[in-house]
């Protein structure tokens, strides 16, 4: 692209002047960046290591959506999305702007949000930092030499860790700062290194504007697709297993955490994976293993320096270690992203009770009051400020921090399109057996692969069950390849009195979560709780 395209783009921002910008570079030019700026090091595997700083998660009180005509009306105001004046974002916009422009040099990104060309969005990322582009080069969807002469963007990113924001000059909560503006169509991420900002916002963007301009249903799930082209969806927050269930060596990844569900199937939202990887052995996630090499990006990762050997048990900076790569590094994904209409819906949950069955067929009532508690445990490090421990925690939709409109909204349109297309719903709990966190042991991976096969493979659907006592959840008394002496929580129990108050202490933590949703739903979706 020409000097004169590229400063009519960047002029949106108000930049009239700027130092070198590196637009556009491939991955091996990017990693050169960022090795000569001290930004990263190159592991044995090949892979870019880089550290994120003091922010080693997401931000989430410091986030904020611009409140004006498009917003005030629309939004879910509150605790997640928090408003902030279309003034004070002009202002610190130009603060942040002129940081970058008097920059010696820094990236931009070109890139699409979205598999399917109708619904997609072009995205350009102004970055300070090169392994910052590389990212965000990895995880969008990548343009042709030919879309991008005539790219122009939708919406703007752009990512100034060096920039820190002045509360009491800025209305900010901290010298960190991710602002939405849906009016001027910029995301602004100051005052964190933490990547997942720059994707994780354009996924709040899209969950407000697919809605609401193309009744797309925005999900936060992993998606694959088997020879037959059947179609499983994986819900879940961050550690519940979405990248790791859906990276199935007999299966096709569509993708591994963002996509829509429209009335022509499901397209991914990305291009790339963004994958935890504390503990990550080549035997329990082979694929994501052989993914991590030249072009990928590893964060807090641990490394030995002297002979550049990764520690992936290293948790010396976080918890929260990740690696970004692109999709095609998996073997057999799809290179369309694109699918046709789930057959089978599945919602992981880590469970740090130790006391939710490990598989349980739901019914679509309990499909909707489970969607809309989104319950799991937030493991420690995903997000800034957490302690070194495990949380359970409600979280609407399985995503509640990216949600902009009323959970209900994104609630009725699964439940419609599970209606529609008669698609079969589980819940699956990847997290505790045999005690709480700290006592009971996880959910044998293995396991829980083969009750994840057995659902996508129809070999569940006239399976003989039982009626849980305290969630009333339907659970399989056999699951082929499962030991069955694990589907029933309360016996890997040694205390079962113990069970039984760690099942009345949940289920009454259903209860009291649910009742923001009172009004909301129907009698029969606010019945399908627990007991």
């Amino acid at each position: 692209m020409d000097v004169a395209v590229r400063k009519e783009t960047l002029g949106r921002l108000g930049m009239e002047r700027f130092g070198a910008v590196h637009e556009n570079l491939p991955p091996a030019r990017l990693v050169e960046a960022a090795v000569r700026r001290r930004e990263g090091m190159l592991a044995g595997n090949g892979a870019l290591v880089a550290k994120t700083g003091k922010r080693t998660g997401r931000s989430p009180k410091d986030r904020f959506i611009v409140e004006d005509d498009v917003t005030r009306n629309r939004v879910a105001w509150g605790a997640t999305n928090k408003p902030f004046s279309s003034e004070a974002f002009g202002a610190i916009l130009e603060k942040a702007t002129g940081y970058l422009a008097n920059l010696e040099e820094f990236y931009v990104v070109d890139a699409f949000a979205g598999a399917d060309p109708r619904y997609r969005r072009n995205v350009q990322v102004a970055c300070e930092a090169a392994w910052h582009a590389l990212f965000a080069r990895q995880l969008f969807r990548r343009p042709s030499r030919a879309e991008l002469e005539t790219f122009e963007p939708d919406w703007t990113v752009v990512s100034v860790p060096g920039f820190l924001a002045e509360p009491e000059e800025d209305g900010t909560e901290s010298e960190t700062f991710v602002g939405l503006d849906f009016s001027r169509k910029v995301v602004l991420v100051c005052g964190t290194g933490y990547a997942g900002e720059i994707k994780k916002s354009i996924f709040t963007v899209l969950n407000f504007v697919l809605p609401i301009e193309h009744d797309v249903f925005p999900m936060h799930c992993s998606a694959n697709m088997g020879e037959d082209d059947s179609v499983a969806l994986f819900f879940g927050l961050s550690g519940t297993g979405k990248t790791t269930l859906s990276a199935d060596p007999e299966r096709y990844l569509i993708g591994d955490d963002e996509h829509g569900w429209s009335e022509k199937g499901v397209f991914n939202f990305e291009g790339g994976c963004y994958a935890k990887t504390i503990d990550l052995s080549s035997e329990k996630e082979p694929q994501i293993w052989n993914a991590i090499r030249f072009g990928a990006v590893l964060e807090n990762v641990g490394m030995e320096r002297q002979g550049r050997e990764v520690d992936y048990s290293n948790r010396a900076i976080t918890e929260n270690t990740r690696v970004a790569y692109p999709l095609e590094y998996i073997k057999g994904a799809v290179p369309s992203g694109r699918g046709g209409h789930p057959s089978a819906v599945l919602f992981l949950t880590a469970d740090a009770f130790g006391v939710l069955p490990p598989i349980s067929a739901l019914t679509p009532a309990q499909a909707a009051y489970y969607f809309l508690s989104g319950y799991t445990a937030k493991l420690a490090g995903t997000e800034a400020d957490m302690e070194n421990e495990v949380e359970a925690t409600f979280s609407a939709c399985f995503g509640a921090p990216f949600l902009t409109l009323p959970p209900t909204t994104y609630a009725a349109m699964l439940s419609e399109r599970l209606k529609e297309h008669g698609t079969r719903c589980y819940l699956i709990n990847t997290g505790w057996s045999g005690g709480p966190y700290g006592v009971g042991e996880r959910v044998d991976i293995a396991a829980t692969r083969e009750m994840v096969r057995a659902v996508i493979g129809s070999r569940l659907n006239d399976a003989e069950t039982r009626k849980d006592p305290f969630f009333g959840l339907n659970v399989p008394l056999e699951v082929p390849g499962v030991p069955t002496e694990i589907l029933d929580p309360r016996e890997t129990w040694d205390d079962k009195d113990a069970y039984d108050e760690q099942a009345k202490k949940l289920a009454s933590l259903f209860a009291e979560n649910f009742q923001k949703f009172e009004g909301e739903v129907s009698e029969e979706v606010a019945g399908a709780g627990p007991s």
